[in-house]
């Protein structure tokens, strides 16, 4: 086999993963809404199912590569010095992750869920991530980077077509919804700045969800009266935890290997766009010229910024 061949697989392989975990991130959208939005299963169920099954998805994982498996492949992979996945050692999960990482991490679940009771799919991928990558931002300018003025200009065109799309309105969504929307994109967006330095993100995201457990099961008893899961609901919660969410993220994770960190940033801003597409395909949503245009002006902005920052 000759070399060139070899490329050509690796270049096979980082497009699959990358296109898997960017529909994954887009289906927990589809996933949630059409629970909901059925009456299959509450928010509060939905999320404690979710990261169950997420916990759970990621332990197995975790397992398979301590017993030899690799995700990220041997060719292409081998020169990088950050390709070492560190495995889990067996019944030392929750050595690994932190408690904040699991409070954000729960705090963005339930969030994204309650948010969905009033948001159609594409409109909350685009407040989600719209959210994710500003607070990025603030994040690095609070510590100290001093952005451009193209920087400076992409951010405030983001932050102006976030405002336009909640702006009181016969096409806005409910603002209320928004706003939870836009705190689960802040805490992701804080889980992934908590993660930044992981040198085993299989792991620490592993012991995570099961740090994020507890508030879980706290929230399961808090709403006990009003848990509401049907078998279609149970399966679309476990659908959105395990693959979605658990093997979702642990494929990101393999294709991030291959890409920059800009290159990175700019694929994620896919994700509204396939929830979107996703959205009116299967859910039969309306798409309106008020999303449109605000998804132009956000994304647009956001990858301005990132580009500007290079």
């Amino acid at each position: 086999m000759h070399l060139g061949d070899f490329a050509l697989k690796d270049d096979l392989k980082v497009f699959f993963y990358t296109t898997f975990a960017l529909v994954a991130f887009a289906f927990n959208s589809i996933l949630c809404r059409l629970a909901l939005r059925g009456e299959e299963a509450d928010a509060a169920g939905f999320t404690a199912v979710r990261l169950v099954s997420g916990a759970m998805a990621l332990i197995v994982i975790s397992y398979v590569v301590s017993k030899g498996g690799n995700l990220s492949g041997s060719e292409g992979a081998q020169h990088r010095k950050d390709s070492t996945v560190r495995t889990l050692p067996t019944g030392r999960v929750s050595a690994f992750g932190s408690w904040p990482s699991g409070f954000f991490l729960f705090a963005y679940a339930i969030c994204f869920s309650f948010a969905y009771l009033g948001l159609s799919a594409g409109t909350g991928a685009l407040i989600l991530f719209g959210s994710v990558q500003m607070t990025m931002i603030a994040a690095a300018i609070f510590k100290g980077e001093r952005p451009s003025a193209l920087e400076w200009l992409g951010l405030v065109i983001a932050v102006g077509g976030l405002v336009y799309l909640v702006l009181p309105g016969l096409q806005s969504p409910p603002l209320a919804s928004s706003l939870l929307m836009a705190a689960a994109g802040m805490s992701w967006g804080f889980y992934t700045l908590r993660g930044k330095s992981s040198g085993n993100p299989l792991t620490n995201t592993t012991g995570n969800f099961v740090r994020s457990l507890p508030f879980a099961a706290v929230l399961a008893v808090v709403y006990l009266p009003n848990l509401h899961l049907s078998n279609e609901g149970f399966a679309l919660a476990v659908l959105s935890g395990a693959l979605a969410s658990g093997v979702g993220y642990t494929v990101w994770y393999a294709a991030l290997k291959f890409h920059t960190s800009t290159r990175a940033a700019v694929l994620q801003l896919a994700v509204p766009v396939i929830a979107a597409v996703l959205g009116i395909v299967l859910l039969s949503e309306a798409a309106s010229l008020r999303l449109g245009l605000s998804a132009a002006l956000i994304l647009g902005g956001i990858s301005l910024t990132i580009f500007g920052r290079r």
